[in-house]
């Protein structure tokens, strides 16, 4: 009886547990239904207001709707993202938008690569054209910030900040030592002597030729970000990096002297500049329109005509299966690929890639869909913050390949992992295990408990050989060069845009729009709609696809915080399985 009323307790507890999720959840989905219909309302942009530029959030390639954004539910709560096309469509249209009088730039970090900040930066370049002003002013700024107020006709900063102004660094987290820990054993199989993806696996610290490579595209990285910095604030970049080699600006006043600022200002004074530049009373408001829900007023030009632009985007790392926003499926992206094809109104592509590469078979995959394309259509390749390793493969058979100056791209090179873990089961788990097989290599590359034979190595190196040999002939075949000189720039090496297109590997320098004149000029159209692939994925289907990962993640991200990548860079490494063509697990440029 006693454990007959133990279990209708326990029914009864799930029951009322159960109904409150139930209901909690039927809240969250009433609240995001609200949240999509108010945020389809436009802004109201009045006469004579100013575009207000904040970037505290995650800046994607596209817009992603979210309707939990603006969500008030106590312990639910999303980060903010906005597009890299919305960014740019709303410069863009502020440039010729009469409504608008100028550019606010109000920045203190900015999370974004140095890829994506580039267009940005040249989207803010392009909209001093129009004669309307930028002014910017921050309580600090970090290098990332700093790279594009560098932009604005007036840099101001609050009398107790600081400029961050101290040059690059590059960090790479080693996973040897704790995989020793753990009694895990990382068997590797790699071509190229500059193939660094393997190496916080089975190494303690960067071998002599990934520090090589490093330093190399961060010098090259370095020296472009001067140079843009020197022609925004007109100063000589030597003196620039002298300034920053010597950490010469760590007061506000340091930054004036060194004319990394104009001027020292509180924000009561900032408004009061901007309220003189638009022509209005000190007692009046400043009509201020957020960049983030600015919605310039629609093109008309090309609106009805029948001939296309299709830019489809590639964005994550690239795997087998369908993906999704956040990663490149090979049968999602062969399909939009393929759709695109035998579209006759699409007259060209852009094919944009923001990948680090992954599974070489799935880049195969992509690869061949886009060398079919480039038989019928022009494809320009448009690469992002990284188009490397795999993200390079699936970019070798385009036309033209444009690549920012700042982009990661090459790793041309190919590896696999093994992880041994019969240390970790028999001695520090006490488990063993025992079986039969048909064959000596029935269980090769499905078992995890004991190491690799030599002729089992060997026969993974020789795979390994043969799509390192394929990886080259693609791009050999795509770029119009020599086997062996493909070789000579690949070995997995890693260069930046402006190496990149000095070694033969990219054609030009140049954004995304950049890439897409160049597609309509090709196909020799004057009038075109630009359309874009794949759909994205509505937050519902988010949310309801692969929901206990999501949830798994996302209490791991809440108890782990800013340490959650770095668990997630071991759990990754760890589960890698297959022939890669990759970059390093995680590379940071600060």
């Amino acid at each position: 009886m006693k454990s007959f009323f133990k279990y209708v307790l326990a029914t009864v507890t799930g029951i009322v547990i159960s109904f409150f999720l139930l209901v909690i959840i039927g809240v969250i989905v009433v609240g995001a239904w609200v949240g999509s219909v108010v945020s389809d309302k436009e802004t109201a942009v009045a006469s004579n207001s100013v575009l207000h530029v904040k970037l505290d959030y995650q800046i994607t390639e596209r817009t992603i709707p979210n309707p939990f954004e603006e969500l008030d539910v106590p312990g639910f709560k999303t980060e903010k993202s906005v597009g890299l096309d919305a960014i740019l469509e709303g410069i863009s249209g502020a440039k010729t938008d009469d409504r608008i009088k100028g550019i606010y730039l109000d920045l203190s970090g900015v999370s974004a690569s140095f890829a994506t900040l580039q267009e940005i930066r040249d989207a803010l370049v392009d909209f001093k054209t129009s004669g309307k002003f930028i002014v910017a002013y921050g309580d600090h700024y970090t290098q990332r910030a700093y790279y594009l107020v560098s932009t604005a006709d007036k840099v101001y900063i609050n009398p107790e900040g600081t400029i961050d102004f101290r040059g690059l660094a590059s960090q790479t987290m080693f996973l040897k030592g704790a995989l020793d820990k753990l009694g895990i054993e990382a068997q590797v199989v790699k071509v190229g002597t500059y193939k660094s993806a393997v190496e916080p696996l089975v190494l303690d610290r960067m071998s002599d030729a990934n520090r090589e490579q490093v330093s190399s595209f961060l010098g090259s990285i370095y020296d472009h970000f001067l140079s843009e910095v020197a022609a925004g604030r007109k100063i000589d970049k030597d003196s620039l990096f002298t300034i920053s080699d010597q950490y010469l600006v760590r007061t506000a006043q340091d930054a004036v002297d060194y004319r990394l600022a104009d001027g020292i200002k509180y924000k009561d004074e900032l408004l009061t500049e901007l309220k003189t530049r638009i022509g209005i009373e000190e007692s009046d408001d400043i009509n201020v329109v957020s960049l983030s829900k600015y919605k310039p007023a629609p093109k008309t030009s090309g609106s009805a005509t029948r001939d296309r632009i299709a830019v489809v985007y590639a964005v994550g790392e690239i795997t087998s299966g369908e993906g999704n926003n956040d990663i490149i499926g090979s049968d999602r992206i062969s399909r939009e690929l393929r759709k695109v094809r035998r579209d006759d109104k699409v007259k060209a592509v852009v094919f944009r890639i923001n990948s680090p590469g992954g599974s070489a078979q799935a880049s195969d995959v992509i690869w061949r869909e886009v060398d079919l394309l480039s038989k019928v259509k022009p494809v320009i390749v448009s690469m992002g913050d990284v188009a490397a390793s795999g993200g390079y493969y699936i970019a070798a058979a385009a036309d033209s390949i444009f690549a920012q100056p700042n982009t990661i791209t090459g790793s041309i090179g190919v590896f696999g992992v093994v992880p041994n873990m019969q240390n970790l089961m028999n001695n520090k788990l006490g488990i063993t295990f025992d079986g039969v097989k048909t064959g000596q290599y029935a269980d090769f590359l499905t078992n995890v408990d004991r190491p690799l034979t030599a002729d089992e190595r060997r026969i993974l190196q020789l795979e390994v050989n043969r799509i390192y040999d394929t990886f080259l002939q693609r791009v050999a075949d795509g770029r119009s060069l020599s086997k062996a000189q493909v070789d000579s720039i690949g070995q997995g090496r890693v260069w930046s845009g402006e190496q990149a297109l000095a070694n033969g590997l990219v054609d030009r320098l140049g954004s995304i729009n950049d890439a897409v004149a160049a597609a309509a000029k090709k196909a020799g159209l004057d009038d075109y709609r630009l359309v874009t692939y794949p759909a994205i994925s509505s937050p519902f289907e988010s949310l309801l696809g692969g929901s206990a990962d999501r949830v798994s993640a996302w209490i791991s991200q809440r108890e782990l915080g800013e340490y959650y990548r770095y668990y997630e860079q071991m759990r990754a490494g760890v589960q890698l399985r297959g022939i890669q063509a990759r970059m390093p697990f995680t590379l940071e440029i600060y």
